[in-house]
């Protein structure tokens, strides 16, 4: 269960540094303002499951080297396409609610996961909002496919039958977690950049 929540936690994390960078250069100003509290909802997501499973939250999320990581290569890749970004978020938030459903039944996390999905509702609302307005573009349905496999990796292979049916599209074979895209490094460096650059011990 701990590498479970530490992979949701990885995804909410990255996924949230990955929304911030359209900040300020967004196609409208409205998704400006709407992306970057979807970015502080996500990072707030990881920070409430890093303290499930640590007393140092911050530790967990920077400190790790590059390798410790688990979060899943969609998560990690640098868009800088508005379609192929919608078609990312629209692909995880399915995705995620799919899993943040499942662990919804563990009595455990049962409760964490119920208040995180009541605050995921919006992020499905703005990204099924977007779907709906670009399903015809030649560009978005491109962007659907090649980030498919991706999509995929995101929950547990008992769920991707699930998945597929969701979205209307056939399963094919998962980009895994346990490897990363060659985007992730330097996005690892910049969000660790702060914590190595401090002596060890120093207090924030």
């Amino acid at each position: 269960m701990n590498e479970l929540l530490l992979g949701l936690a990885d995804d909410e994390l990255v996924i949230g540094w990955r929304d911030s960078e359209w900040t300020g250069i967004a196609p409208l100003l409205e998704e400006d303002v709407a992306f970057s509290s979807i970015a502080q909802n996500e990072i707030g997501h990881a920070r409430a499951v890093y303290e499930r499973l640590t007393d140092d939250a911050d530790a967990l999320a920077f400190d790790r080297s590059l390798d410790e990581y688990r979060c899943a290569p969609l998560v990690e890749l640098r868009l800088l396409d508005w379609g192929r970004t919608i078609a990312r978020r629209w692909l995880y938030e399915v995705a995620d609610e799919i899993r943040i459903t499942a662990l919804m039944e563990d009595p455990d996390v049962g409760g964490l996961a119920a208040k995180i999905n009541r605050e995921e509702a919006y992020h499905r609302m703005h990204a099924e909002m977007w779907r709906e307005r670009l399903r015809d573009e030649p560009r978005f349905r491109d962007a659907v496919t090649e980030l498919w496999p991706y999509a995929l990796g995101v929950v547990l292979p008992a769920q991707r039958e699930a998945l597929a049916a969701r979205v209307a599209l056939d399963e094919v074979e998962a980009v895994e977690r346990g490897s990363h895209t060659d985007d992730f490094a330097p996005l690892w460096d910049e969000m660790t950049m702060v914590r190595r650059s401090a002596p060890v011990g120093s207090q924030w």
